[in-house]
């Protein structure tokens, strides 16, 4: 790290800026071959470097344990050589799929000869903000070189020896592989002001990535003078239809919560049809898992370990082994449910109708929709992309995991033949 970890802020984000604003130039004119070889030497050094970067892993997670962080906030933080040996695959997965620059959305001629195309291209410099998983620092690189963008990333104080340690070797990775040496950075200091300073980096940073809790999200989309690509809470539900059989409900319900629950795609919400016959042994089952179940008073019959619901626990993104549980009126008031309490990220039926199906997978606006599938799949990887650098639940640029096709746009290239305008 050199010196200019000791300059102010908004001077800090420039200096970066214009760093990767010269990467980026570079790597837009990168042939994707020369993008992947750089990307699998980025992967060896992590290997390389596996050890380095458990020992500082393992600082941070000592540190978090003693300031108090939350057992979802830890599991989100905690790497071990699984999970690290998963951040390297993932680099050398980006590497493999096809590359989305200079793809041709589109062509067409005009009726005076003209020919018109879309062409994709890089967005340019993307600046990720991210919270406590350190592996999203492999990740969003990995993505960004890939689609010809070069990355300002500033993950959190949390994890600050975890992204240090892990951005070394990624860096050096591409230095070998002859790739720009600024085309990822890692912003050198934890005070939040430098937050701040990206967020307002317009003709710098040309688009921002927030990857954290609702309070970063919020902040980013509140402070953003540069445009924002987020997601917001993952109130995620699995409704479980009439028709839906008995031992898959049971076991879909089971894992989209307690697979991972510190992951934004985990079910926060058990909706159970009035017409399901018997949803005890699926309240049995997550409860004998550990889970807190919070349900209404219709629940709170059928299982006596359910505690009352209040009126936030609809509206809550747990990430932990805690679910909200209510009885609903069929698909109409599953619906209206997720209307009202969703957050438009990921939200699943399980049943045997498919016309029930059906109408859910229409009427349901959220990014993510699954018929009788864990929501625990919403993940970018697990959808053939590779990576995801997040889960976009808006309705513009992109939606739903964000890999290489979402970190690009278009230009229009026109080719004529000596044309003018009368």
């Amino acid at each position: 790290m050199d010196t200019i970890a000791e300059t102010p802020p908004t001077a800090l984000i420039a200096e970066l800026g214009a760093r990767a604003r010269a990467a980026a130039v570079t790597l837009a004119e990168l042939p994707a071959p020369a993008k992947a070889q750089g990307l699998r030497a980025a992967a060896a050094a992590i290997r390389a470097d596996a050890d380095a970067i458990l020992t500082a892993n393992a600082r941070d997670v000592a540190a978090g344990e003693t300031n108090g962080l939350s057992g979802a906030l830890l599991d989100r933080l905690r790497l071990d050589p699984a999970r690290l040996e998963g951040a390297a695959a993932g680099v050398e997965a980006v590497a493999a799929l096809a590359d989305p620059v200079g793809e041709v959305i589109s062509t067409s001629e005009r009726p005076n000869g003209l020919q018109l195309s879309r062409v994709r291209v890089p967005i340019g410099v993307i600046g990720i903000i991210y919270e406590s998983r350190p592996n999203v620092t492999a990740d969003a690189a990995a993505l960004c070189v890939m689609s010809g963008n070069a990355a300002v990333l500033r993950g959190g104080s949390e994890a600050v020896h975890s992204n240090r340690a892990m951005h070394a070797a990624f860096a050096r990775g591409l230095a070998d592989a002859g790739l720009p040496e600024n085309a990822v950075q890692l912003v050198p200091t934890t005070d939040r002001a430098a937050v701040g300073a990206m967020l307002k980096a317009d003709g710098a940073i040309d688009l921002v990535v927030p990857r954290g809790g609702k309070s970063l999200v919020a902040r980013v989309q509140e402070e953003a003078r540069v445009p924002v690509l987020a997601h917001l809470d993952g109130i995620n539900h699995t409704y479980i239809d009439g028709a839906a059989d008995p031992d898959m409900a049971r076991d879909l319900a089971v894992n989209a919560k307690m697979r991972r629950t510190g992951i934004c795609g985990a079910t926060e919400t058990l909706l159970i049809d009035t017409a399901f016959a018997d949803p005890a042994p699926i309240l049995s089952a997550l409860a004998d898992t550990g889970c807190e179940l919070r349900g209404d008073p219709d629940i709170r019959a059928i299982e006596p370990r359910v505690v009352a619901a209040n009126a936030e626990d609809w509206d809550t993104e747990y990430l932990d082994s805690i679910l909200s549980v209510k009885r609903v009126d069929g698909v109409v008031g599953a619906m209206a449910h997720i209307a009202a309490h969703g957050s438009h990220h990921t939200d699943a039926i399980v049943t045997g109708d498919a016309a029930t199906a059906e109408r859910f997978l229409n009427g349901v606006d959220s990014a993510i929709v699954m018929w009788n599938a864990s929501t625990q799949f919403a993940d970018g990887g697990e959808f053939g992309l590779g990576a995801e650098i997040g889960i976009a639940t808006g309705r513009l640029h992109a939606r739903g995991p964000v890999a290489l096709e979402g970190l690009t746009t278009y230009k229009w290239v026109v080719r004529g033949t000596g044309q003018t305008r009368p």
